[in-house]
């Protein structure tokens, strides 16, 4: 017996907290009952989304990991009721298991966003006890002074607590805009563009570059995925502590 979140993270339907927002909107049922949080299963029972059954194979499935380059007219969502695109149109189409998205990112923020059919994989990398390194390019409207840079990286109060940038490179400039490269080990809503606002400046332009282990290649084009190398895997479950066997 396992609770509900783990069973079906591990078989690709979600990360835990993908399954446990579920339980909590209701959507959730099992043999027919909505589910509760704490509820363990076998795997053998009836487990339906909404209307839609998902099916627990018995079988270990071999987990599929992918990175996307993200278009900035997209949303990190299955849907919008301005039927929007989403970045979960352009993925390759799977059987029996679901996309996890690692990390969200906003409609105009492009670049890096990892995907994978393993919900624990998944969910470690987005949780903050594991402080997985996120890189970002960032283009500043204005010109920094240093004290300003010295308070990014010192600490500054947001309206959900204190933030901070790990590091902050300059890498090029011109007339009106500065463009850097900055690192944050958490991931909150907004955050990149809510430091450099809380000392001043606005960003227009965004593109996440890096997620942990794994960095954006150069020659993978806006709105094309590609699959992580087992190099890269075996890195990035080392990384939250776990091996593709455990999941």
């Amino acid at each position: 017996m396992m609770r509900v979140q783990k069973l079906l993270a591990s078989k690709g339907h979600g990360s835990r907290r993908e399954v446990e927002r579920w339980i909590n909107d209701g959507r959730l049922k099992i043999n027919g009952k909505k589910a509760q949080i704490g509820d363990t299963v076998k795997g053998d029972e009836s487990f339906y989304l909404d209307s839609q059954r998902l099916y627990i194979n018995p079988r270990k499935l071999s987990h599929q990991h992918i990175i996307y380059n993200k278009n900035n007219d997209e949303i990190c969502s299955r849907s919008d009721p301005d039927y929007k695109k989403s970045v979960f149109d352009a993925l390759p189409k799977i059987r029996s298991m679901r996309w996890v998205m690692v990390g969200r990112l906003d409609v105009s923020t492009t670049g890096l966003l990892l995907f994978t059919t393993d919900g624990e994989l998944a969910n470690r990398l987005m949780h903050p006890s594991y402080e997985i390194i996120r890189q970002y390019a960032v283009r500043i409207y204005g010109h920094p002074s240093k004290n300003d840079l010295n308070s990014l990286l010192n600490g500054v109060e947001l309206d959900d607590g204190p933030a901070a940038f790990l590091s902050v490179k300059r890498k090029a400039s011109g007339m009106a805009n500065v463009w850097y490269e900055v690192t944050l080990s958490e991931g909150r809503k907004h955050e990149v563009k809510r430091l450099w606002e809380a000392v001043g400046y606005k960003v227009n332009k965004l593109i996440r570059l890096g997620y942990g282990e794994i960095m954006l290649p150069k020659s993978l084009r806006r709105g094309r995925h590609q699959a992580l190398t087992n190099d890269e895997i075996e890195r990035l479950y080392k990384s939250v502590n776990l091996t593709d066997k455990d999941s």
